[in-house]
């Protein structure tokens, strides 16, 4: 699965890419359900995987309410706009529905996610921790998978944020840069449609490979920019 994420991945939302150790570390992790963790296979090959994971949204008064996300979702490359990445989290969802999963929100492309029921979260009063509560996050759908759920639980506004093993990469990047090495060596490259980059340091736009600073081998570090690195 972890191959088969970072090909999925690598380049899309940023340099390289980082799905493929979420995937590695969060087998281990309490909020992983492992009933709600599905590949998809086309003829005798694994083609695509999804899995769930528990989160919380966060009251106007400080409260807490669980609630679930979902992803890295993945199709290999070579099965991407054929439809499949659709079946895969339309199976995925009404499993996750027959379990009790009542409501789910994530990061994600809403001219995607719309296909699968979802709209903007902030038409549900959920916000995303990192945005204004007034601002509509193009980036962050949500779904009632079961109808009137929010509501069944007292959820009349509320924040979202990822659950902290999303960020695994960032709180143990030597242990990523290790796992990393394992693999075979692929180009990271600034691309148009990308998340925005910054510099670490001095919060300097990376907008280009001549913006950005160089590892000792020489090769391109999209961490810093060439002034503080």
């Amino acid at each position: 699965m972890e191959d088969l994420t970072r090909e999925a991945f690598w380049n899309v939302y940023r340099p390289g890419c980082t799905e493929h150790f979420v995937l590695n570390q969060y087998r281990t992790n309490p909020d992983f359900i492992p009933e709600l963790d599905f590949v998809m296979e086309e003829d005798g090959l694994i083609i695509g995987h999804v899995m769930f994971s528990k989160a919380e949204l966060v009251l106007n008064d400080g409260s807490r309410k669980h609630s679930w996300t979902f992803g890295p979702i993945s199709i290999h490359p070579k099965y991407k706009r054929k439809g499949y990445g659709l079946q895969l989290l339309q199976y995925a969802l009404a499993k996750a529905k027959t379990l009790g999963v009542g409501f789910i929100c994530m990061e994600g492309n809403i001219d995607f996610y719309r296909n699968a029921g979802f709209d903007l979260a902030c038409k549900l009063n959920i916000h995303y921790h990192a945005e204004p509560k007034d601002a509509v996050v193009p980036y962050f759908p949500a779904q009632e998978l079961i109808p009137g759920w929010l509501k069944e639980n007292d959820i009349h506004e509320a924040t979202y944020c990822p659950p902290n093993g999303y960020f695994v990469a960032d709180e143990k990047p030597d242990a990523f840069e290790a796992y990393e090495a394992t693999f075979p060596k692929k180009e990271k490259m600034i691309l148009d449609g990308q998340l925005p980059l910054f510099c670490h340091c001095c919060g300097a736009p990376l907008t280009k490979d001549e913006d950005c600073g160089r590892n000792p081998d020489g090769s391109i570090n999209f961490d810093y920019c060439k002034h503080c690195r």
